[in-house]
């Protein structure tokens, strides 16, 4: 063969094993095939992070409870990288053309996992069994990756500096992927878009690795014929993710999809069904249009009417508008501070005349305004007092949410209080998670006032959602509140004099409960709310 004029020929043959012992290795300088090499080991350790990212988002999104998606998917790549790492020494020929053919499965099967992932979720009933195949495989294969570069970079430069830039290119690849996922990546291109265009990148290096050595390597013109397919296959798959995306989110949520968008904090659909408009947030139902005002009215109202000239009024959460259509029912209000942290989500209610429609326009008027930014952040920042807080926010179904349940983010809101305000929050459902909801009360109950120590009063209630079933809420004030003191003040739709004081009832099978209070250290609230769901959801 010759390669006198190939540049990758120079050194040792890159395709046997040496013995030549590290102390006894001149350093040698890295020839432009040795940088590219160099440059292969950053794109190799991005792609295989993404891959990583997009199973533990994906099933976040789809699963709930992040600790537990990603602790899986991080154990499962992990070990399996061991295993690619521990196989990759009974290769010992051939090692261009077995890491180009490992490159192009990678980039296959990375490339594909995140559309697999959702049309097994969508349409098949397999999610977790597919889940940890392909985590399996692509982490096998990416741990065959590192081990087969540092042998193959050998040939350029000594043993200590190729492990040494090796690693170093390894950890630094894992770091720009970490960092432009959340920012561009998701927000910008999506999951199954970021999937493929990171299948594109591994597939890439096979294409550079097959011209810069294919007078080396055995059987050139199969990886030839794979690369070429992989890599059209992935540009189709690409071009095509839109398209892709519908019909598995058509068949997902088999009501017309009116909206879907990916933004850096969750997944927005709405769908339409009729006279039916259903917002879902990544996954998870957020409102009907047709039995919403129940929610709403049961949230807003029993803790407006107990104070008696409401002026100032904070929402956290409560992007759809929906809770401040009802606060602006009382001509006393003067100011709505509402806080969300997405903005598209309240951009899209202040914006779509079907939306607008259902919150009256209230993210228009001139009294709310609207805070995108972290609710606890929100509030450590500011000085303010309100009559009335009311938490609209997202079931805790992770621990994301959950921290905005914990007995830490109730005491401060607590201390925004005005002296007769009160704070409501939604609460999840008594019936289906109900030592959820108690754990929530329970929470409530021992936020006690930081800086005089008085105790709350505290008031869980509920109410017949149809879309959600038996609702939660919970009521708390450092005055003394009682269910007498309800009294509807505005026009409502599903509320009356008579069916307030019943909100307050509950029966035997859900009941008070004793429980765990929920904290940042130990987010007992998340297991509850899992473990109650659960029951309903095999």
């Amino acid at each position: 063969m010759d390669t006198q004029n190939n540049n990758a020929a120079s050194g040792p043959d890159v395709n046997e094993v040496t013995n030549t012992s590290e102390a006894n290795e001149p350093d040698m300088k890295l020839g432009a095939s040795g940088i590219i090499l160099m440059a292969s080991v950053f794109v190799v350790a991005a792609c295989g992070l993404i891959y990583e990212l997009l199973a533990g988002t994906l099933s976040t999104y789809l699963l709930g409870n992040s600790i537990t998606q990603f602790s899986m998917v991080i154990g499962l790549f992990l070990s399996a990288m061991g295993l690619g790492s521990f196989l990759s020494k009974y290769i010992k020929r051939n090692l261009i053309g077995t890491f180009l053919i490992v490159e192009i499965a990678v980039g296959a099967v990375g490339g594909l996992s995140a559309l697999l992932l959702f049309f097994a979720f969508a349409l098949l009933d397999t999610y977790l069994p597919i889940l940890i195949g392909l985590s399996i495989t692509i982490g096998a294969l990416v741990g065959l990756e590192v081990p087969l570069l540092v042998r193959i970079i050998r040939a350029h430069t000594d043993l200590r500096s190729a492990i040494g830039n090796v690693l170093a290119l390894d950890y630094l690849g894992a770091l720009a992927a970490s960092l432009l996922f959340p920012l561009l990546l998701l927000p910008w291109l999506g999951l199954i878009r970021t999937g493929f265009l990171f299948g594109m990148l591994n597939v890439a290096v096979a294409a550079i690795g097959f011209v810069l050595f294919r007078r080396k390597l055995v059987k050139a013109g199969t990886i030839k014929v794979l690369t070429t397919i992989t890599a059209m296959g992935l540009t189709v798959g690409m071009i095509t993710a839109g398209t892709a995306t519908t019909w598995i989110e058509d068949n997902l949520y088999e009501d017309d999809i009116l909206f879907a968008k990916t933004t850096p904090y969750q997944r927005l659909v709405l769908t339409r069904w009729k006279d039916d408009i259903r917002l879902f947030i990544d996954g998870n139902l957020q409102f009907s249009s047709v039995d919403e005002f129940r929610y709403h009215e049961s949230l807003v109202h029993p803790a407006m009417s107990m104070v008696s000239e409401p002026r100032r009024v904070l929402l956290l959460g409560a992007g759809d508008g929906m809770a401040a259509r009802e606060v602006l029912k009382y001509p006393s209000v003067q100011t709505i501070d509402l806080v969300d942290l997405d903005p598209e989500m309240t951009s899209l209610f202040s914006s779509q005349a079907m939306l607008v429609k259902l919150n009256k326009g209230s993210l228009r008027d001139p009294r709310v305004k609207i805070h995108n930014e972290d609710a606890q952040k929100f509030l450590e920042g500011s000085d303010d007092r309100w009559d009335v807080i009311i938490m609209d926010l997202p079931d805790p179904n992770n621990e994301a949410l959950g921290k905005l349940y914990t007995k830490t983010f109730f005491r401060l809101a607590i201390k925004h209080l005005f002296p007769a305000g009160i704070l409501v929050s939604q609460s999840t459902s008594p019936f289906y998670a109900t030592e959820a909801f108690w754990c929530i009360a329970n929470t409530i109950s021992s936020a006690t006032d930081g800086d005089n120590g008085l105790a709350l009063h505290v008031l869980p209630y509920h109410a017949n959602v149809p879309s959600f079933g038996d609702w939660g809420f919970v009521m708390a004030s450092l005055k003394s509140i009682s269910p007498s003191m309800a009294k509807l003040k505005v026009r409502t739709r599903f509320l009356t004099s008579d069916l307030l004081p019943t909100l307050f009832v509950f029966s035997k099978d859900i009941g008070p409960r004793k429980t765990a209070i929920n904290s940042l250290d130990n987010q007992i609230l998340v297991s509850l709310y899992d473990k109650g769901y659960s029951r309903y959801n095999q």
